[in-house]
């Protein structure tokens, strides 16, 4: 019976131990990347028959609104150009293939980039990945709900004018601050991932917290579109109570590497001590040898 081949290594275990050569690492990057377009192009496909059901969720603010201030109950919005309702449809469709697609084109991300990364950086990056994911989702639903809210108090403010929205403008209004709310949520995440790098420490977080909410502020009130104090207060609000949060699981991270530092002697980010080396004494020069300086033993003796 022959014996059992050697098993090769895979891809991953090449690029971590930097077998690969840079061509090996080009193809993979694009098979990575056919792989990720193949599957946004297939969710956005699929989306794309859903697409009219969450047109009709994200403009049922609005028509609530002129349901409840007009005669007819229909809910009208204008279209500009002939294709625009299509391209709607389109973008619609796109934004949800990316949503449906995205465990397959983070994955191939994530396979590609991972080799280059440490044990302990992989596990935080899962971990940092497995927070970010409800963060986001939960900026979004905030902002849906404050441009529900804020519809009708914006819309009331001419009540001599007929309005009929653009349905385009609209929806990238709506889209647009639930996307900003979204990456919102992540600042005081990126925080914290500087703590574990050990770039800041907890005791520096909440000492820096009077400029960290003042910035907070700065950035609600540059990144939000809406023109009133509320959205950017709400967006402020959100982000300095999960920076706070933030400080408090700095602090447990600083005392678990206290701890650890206290029982082997060694942080995290500290390098493992050198034991001292001994001085090597110098070595003297080798005796030249008798005969170069009193001649040939061999001939005294002949002679």
């Amino acid at each position: 019976m022959s014996p059992l081949k050697r098993r090769r290594p895979s891809n991953f275990q090449r690029a971590a131990d930097g077998s690969m050569t840079l061509i090996e690492h080009i193809y993979e990057l694009r098979s990575r990347l056919a792989k990720a377009c193949l599957a946004i192009v297939i969710g956005t496909a699929v989306a794309y028959f859903f697409a009219e059901r969450v047109q009709a969720f994200v403009v049922q603010p609005y028509c609530d609104f002129a349901q409840a201030h007009s005669v007819t109950e229909a809910c009208r919005m204008n279209v500009v150009g002939v294709l625009d309702a299509f391209m709607l449809q389109l973008k619609i469709a796109l934004y949800l293939g990316l949503a449906i697609s995205a465990p397959v084109w983070l994955y191939q991300l994530w396979a590609f980039v991972a080799p280059g990364l440490h044990r302990h950086e992989r596990r935080y990056t899962y971990a940092f990945a497995a927070v970010a994911t409800p963060l986001f989702a939960a900026g979004m639903w905030l902002g849906f709900e404050l441009v529900s809210r804020s519809i009708p108090i914006f819309l009331s403010l001419t009540p001599d004018l007929q309005l009929t929205l653009d349905i385009t403008g609209y929806f990238d209004f709506v889209t647009l601050v639930m996307v900003v709310f979204g990456l919102g949520l992540q600042l005081p995440l990126l925080v914290l991932m500087l703590n574990f790098a050990g770039v800041l420490s907890a005791r520096r977080m909440l000492s820096w917290w009077r400029p960290a909410v003042l910035v907070m502020f700065i950035f609600a009130a540059l990144v939000t579109p809406t023109p009133d104090p509320f959205g950017m207060t709400i967006l402020a609000l959100a982000i300095a109570a999960l920076y706070f949060a933030a400080v408090g699981v700095a602090f447990l991270n600083d005392a678990r590497r206290a701890r650890r530092a206290a029982r082997e002697g060694v942080g995290d980010d500290e390098a493992s001590p050198i034991e001292p080396v001994e001085p090597i004494e110098p070595v003297s020069p080798v005796d030249a040898p008798l005969w170069g300086v009193h001649g040939d033993p061999d001939s005294e003796r002949k002679a």
